[in-house]
């Protein structure tokens, strides 16, 4: 049981409404993550940025990189409104994540987003490493910016207990 409502449309102050009608416009739907950082804008907005870092990312790593990315972070911070969310997005690409044969770039992305989670202050240094051997110093910010708004997002739903959306319930592990 959620700690925290969702907005009701019908209760919600102009610029709420707005944010609602927008990203039903851009993605068919409103999640209720979404409906539940509503009760603040600026915390919405915070949170929002995951899409522009995402679109910067998936320009040099691809959008099955990031997907392999989102879903290795969520899974491993125990969030299951995302980790659900991104098996979702991998079961429809017909990609059994714990079957998959990855590209060593997919691979190090797992790798650094696990351990990022299990303990942000010990990464390993090869993962560096490997990192700095493909992408450059403003990628690595960049990819590393969006592992934690991924975070965060898996915290907020974690900590707030949002409830999982109704579409997703069909892709959690039995």
């Amino acid at each position: 049981m959620a700690y925290i409502s969702q907005v009701k449309y019908e209760n919600a102050s102009d610029a709420v409404k707005a944010e609602i009608d927008n990203q039903i416009k851009s993605h068919g739907r409103i999640t209720n993550m979404k409906l539940t950082l509503l009760h603040s804008l600026p915390a919405f907005h915070a949170l929002m940025e995951w899409f522009p870092l995402e679109e910067t990312i998936e320009a040099f790593l691809g959008e099955r990189a990031v997907n392999f990315f989102c879903y290795a972070i969520s899974t491993e911070n125990d969030c299951l409104l995302c980790g659900t969310f991104f098996a979702k997005i991998l079961k429809d690409l017909n990609i059994d994540f714990d079957n998959f044969d990855f590209t060593d770039e997919e691979r190090i992305l797992i790798d650094y987003g696990r351990a990022i989670v299990k303990d942000a202050n010990n990464v390993p240094t090869e993962i560096f490493e490997q990192m700095k051997s493909r992408w450059n110093e403003e990628q690595i910010v960049a990819i590393t910016a969006f592992a934690t708004i991924m975070i965060a997002t898996n915290l907020i739903n974690k900590i707030l207990q949002v409830d999982l959306d109704d579409y997703l319930r069909a892709y959690t592990k039995q």
